[in-house]
């Protein structure tokens, strides 16, 4: 039987992909946004693609604020800009 693979939803795209290649947003439950490379990190999630145009698209749109429910500071998007542009070039 084959395994089952887990689907995500891009929040800048809206497309479904395997969850290996999306990469985490995790906001915790003392507020904090940040990006979590091993998916493995507690608080509530969303997911994007491993490039500059749907993180794009997500700021832009604001799909961020709206999938943790919370304003967004423009340092935050800044931050995890800079960390997207890192993750997606080791990979």
């Amino acid at each position: 039987m084959q395994k089952k693979i887990p689907m995500r939803m891009c929040v800048g795209c809206g497309e479904n992909k395997p969850k290996k290649e999306l990469i985490r947003i995790v906001k915790s439950s003392e507020n904090e946004i940040s990006l979590d490379i091993t998916g493995k990190k507690s608080g509530r999630g969303a997911y994007i693609c491993k490039n500059q145009e749907c993180f794009y698209k997500a700021s832009k749109n604001h799909r961020l604020e709206k999938s943790f429910s919370c304003k967004i500071s423009p340092e935050i998007y800044e931050v995890l800009q800079n960390a997207l542009s890192e993750a997606s070039r080791h990979s």
